[in-house]
């Protein structure tokens, strides 16, 4: 069996602030294998970007701080560990992160030629001219018209649509081992959304990159990802291939945010809500989070203890839980 290219074990992230110790992620294991998409999921603040930053090295230290765990890249260099000057040779190159936000990402006292060069002169030492040239070749690639002329734009000068293709264009630049695309599609609309997912598709296809998708909508990464990962305050709860975590989902914050999913409701329906907020981090939670929720109905049997990982198949690991979901009408009527 091949080996993984990114293997990440018991990674734990917590900032330490006045307000108390935030366990933004606790003890997260996953792998990923080469020209794997593999999707992690979650509601905001559940720890999916926190992890990825903590493998890129772009937690800002204080406050945070990586309390224990691993993440090694093609079993040799663990990132976790990296000097400053190893970690500048992989970004970039060796992995290249799609930012959130495509309207603030990008410098806008910039010229986007000058921004999407960049990695190809730090990396593969090319002159201006030759980079100029490869990065035009980059923007053709990502569907944006006369680029030639548009290279030399400024990033104001561009839609948000356009300038997530930049984005894209840019990560996938010198064609690095692993893309991580946090919340590729914020902020845009559903049309470009959809060719968005598609481009990035067609990219890791073409560069046979593996892909971390970051997303808090189960639904966009039906069609795209391998595998899934769910994430609820700081920990993996649901774990397995797309058909698993879809068709054979157990934990029930899985099965909510399936039934969140505005496309499987009837139409003229109330849309599912999950109930409740989630917990405060800050806290120490010494059972099952889930069960934490206003309006989730727990059987106790986790309220003191923290729920262990339970083997499904070989592929499909869940959290134990013995919460359950209220049904849409009682949703309602908390409202």
């Amino acid at each position: 069996m091949a080996q993984p290219v990114l293997q990440v074990q018991n990674l734990t992230t917590r900032f330490h602030t006045r307000n108390g110790v935030v366990r933004a992620v606790e003890d997260v294991s996953f792998d990923l294998n080469q020209g794997e998409v593999l999707g992690i999921v979650g509601e905001s603040g559940c720890g999916k970007s926190v992890t990825c930053y903590s493998m890129m090295g772009l937690i800002p230290q204080p406050p945070g701080r990586i309390e224990a765990g691993s993440a090694v890249l093609d079993g040799q260099i663990d990132l976790l560990k990296a000097s400053e000057r190893e970690m500048n040779a992989i970004r970039g190159k060796r992995i290249s992160m799609i930012f959130q936000d495509p309207m603030t990402s990008l410098n806008p006292y910039l010229r986007i030629s000058t921004q999407l060069i960049e990695p190809l002169q730090l990396h593969e030492k090319l002159s201006k001219k030759a980079a100029i040239e490869r990065g035009v070749e980059a923007l053709k690639e990502v569907g944006i018209p006369q680029a030639e002329e548009r290279i030399h734009f400024y990033p104001h000068e561009f839609s948000g649509g356009m300038r997530q293709r930049v984005m894209i264009a840019m990560a996938m630049i010198t064609q690095p081992d692993i893309l991580i695309a946090d919340e590729p599609t914020t902020a845009l609309d559903v049309t470009v959304q959809a060719q968005i997912l598609e481009l990035i598709r067609q990219r890791q296809q073409a560069n046979g990159s593996a892909v971390i998708l970051i997303t808090h909508d189960l639904g966009v990464v039906a069609g795209l990802c391998d595998r899934i990962l769910v994430m609820y305050a700081g920990r993996v709860v649901e774990t397995g291939t797309a058909h698993e975590v879809f068709k054979k989902a157990r934990h029930p914050y899985t099965i909510a945010l399936q039934r969140s999913i505005p496309s499987l409701g009837t139409k003229g329906k109330p849309l599912y809500t999950i109930p409740g907020l989630p917990p405060d981090l800050s806290k120490p939670i010494p059972g099952d989070a889930f069960a934490l929720r206003k309006g989730i109905v727990s059987g106790g049997k986790w309220d003191h203890t923290p729920p262990p990982m339970v083997q499904l198949s070989e592929t499909h690991w869940v959290r134990e839980s013995d919460c359950e979901l209220p049904s849409l009408e009682e949703v309602l009527r908390e409202c």
